[in-house]
Formats: structure tokens, sequence, C-alpha cells
């Protein structure tokens, strides 16, 4: 079975949400404390075992491609000044993955834009990124989905439980647990968004992918459905229909961080982890609690 070398991460959205923060900064580049947030999902794939990210840009977005590059003149800088704590942060940000872009030219949709990347992605398995979401976790959340993988040979989609009233939101899986893993679902049924009423379930699909290449060939046969986009739900259901796909309900946490609330959860959440910013956080809550 090929190793999973690759990702891809979609990143051409026009961040509408975060208006006007993102009239001219991309949303993935708005931080999670004093990192972007798409410089975290860069570092889930590397500890995932990810060799190459591919990000697919759209127009106004060379500052994501700028940040994973080197940048001479800031590093002699800090290094003059005797900052080398900083100096080496910059420089592991370079270090990571191979990262190579590709454009999308037109907001087709989130499957749009993993077919975008197809010619770079070639015949082999991939995991796929979307950066809105940020998981918190002891072992990587795409280290989990490749695990199945590797183990099973089918395509692996992130799940978590979300409350019923939320399921227009998402995309939701129906099918069987499997035998023996409690975190395994056989996927039957995919659906795109479907009101409350409707879901077959309340397992929605969250932004960790593990796909085969015969994703692609299913994305070019999908035609536009909701928003007048290409669907990757859509195409996964397509393909459910010719091969087995697995849900695995992931361990961590998950933070929406294309949403404002979602993304002042996820800053807290992050800075917690440095004490001396969450005696802050802490001091700043008890005073106006």
């Amino acid at each position: 079975m090929k190793k999973v070398r690759k990702a891809v991460i979609p990143a051409a959205g026009m961040g509408t949400r975060f208006l006007p923060a993102t009239k001219a900064i991309p949303k993935e580049m708005l931080p999670i404390v004093n990192k972007p947030s798409i410089q975290l999902i860069v570092e889930e794939a590397a500890a995932s075992g990810i060799e190459e990210v591919i990000i697919v840009t759209g127009r106004g977005k060379t500052e994501i491609v700028d940040h994973f590059d080197a940048h001479p003149l800031l590093e002699d800088s800090l290094r003059r000044a005797g900052k080398d704590a900083l100096l080496q942060e910059i420089i592991k940000a370079t270090q990571l993955v191979k990262v190579t872009t590709v454009r999308q030219q037109r907001p087709l949709g989130l499957g749009h834009a993993i077919l975008c990347a197809a010619h770079v992605v070639g015949d082999e398995p991939f995991a796929v990124f979307l950066p809105d979401d940020l998981v918190d976790s002891e072992r990587p959340c795409a280290a989990q989905l490749i695990d199945v993988y590797q183990r099973t040979g089918k395509s692996v989609l992130a799940l978590m439980n979300v409350p019923r009233e939320e399921t227009s939101q998402y995309g939701i899986a129906a099918g069987t647990f499997v035998p023996d893993h409690e975190r395994e679902l056989l996927i039957e049924a995919l659906v795109e968004k479907p009101p409350a009423a409707e879901a077959l379930s309340t397992l929605a699909v969250v932004g960790r992918y593990v796909l085969d290449p015969s994703v692609f060939d299913y994305l070019r046969r999908t035609n536009p459905g909701r928003g007048d986009e290409i669907q990757l739900t859509d195409a996964l259901a397509q393909m459910v229909q010719k091969q087995a796909l697995i849900g695995y309900l992931f361990e961590g946490e998950r933070f929406d961080a294309g949403d404002v609330a979602g993304y002042l959860l996820a800053n807290l959440n992050w800075a917690r982890k440095t004490p001396r910013l969450w005696r802050s956080v802490q001091a700043w809550v008890k005073a106006h609690g």
C-alpha cells in the first residue's frame, strides 16, 4: 500500500465572515495567539508524516506562500539582534514540509479546489486539511485517519457528533459501526447540509480526510450542487456507491476557526498552553466576570 505523503489544503476562499479584517489579509493568516492558523494546519500535517503540502490559493493569497518561504533580510536582522529563539521559529516554518501551490482561478467550491491539485497529487492517496478546522489532540487528527487508511486501504473521513439542530451546517454520514473498532463507521450514505428533520444521523464530516486518488474521477463527474459549487461531499456520496468509505470519530477537540466565535475559542485554547498568557486571561476574566 502506498504511503500517504501528500496533503491538499484548499485556501482560496475570500473569508467574508471576517470582513473587514480579511479585506487585505487572507483569513488563513489570521493568528492563533502568535501563529497564522494555516501554520497550525501545516504543523499537524508534518507531525502526521506528510512530506509535501499542496496549498490551493486564489487571488490575493500571496501572503500564505510568502509565510512558508525563507525571509533572508528578517533572518539576518534577528541574528544580528541576538533574537535566536525568534529566528528559530521563523526558520522552522519554512522547513516543516515541502510546500507547493496551485491556483483556483474561479471560486467553484471545495470539490473543485481539490480537483485543481490533481496533477500534483498524481496517482497516490492523499490527505485533505480544511484550514478552518483546527484540531487540538494528543495524536494529530490526520495521523489517526492515516492509521485507519494504512490498516484498511479505504478512504477515511473525520467524524464528530453534533447537535441535531446543527446538522444543516455539515455533510452528514450514516452507516454501521465496525465490530471491534468502535470509532469506525462503514459509511452507507452521505448528504451535504441536510435540514435537521431530514438528517440521517448526527455524525458530521469535519475537515480532515484521507482519500484514494480515484476521488478525482468522481469530482470530474460531479455537477454543481448547493451554492452552484462542486461539493466534495457530493463526489464522496457517489464514491460510496462503488467502494467502501470509513468514517472515523477522531479523538481531540475541534475548533471552527472560520467562525468568529470559534476563532476566539481557538485563541483561548492555544493561549491556555502558555502559562504566562493564560494567567493574564484568567486575571482579566476575574476582573470583568
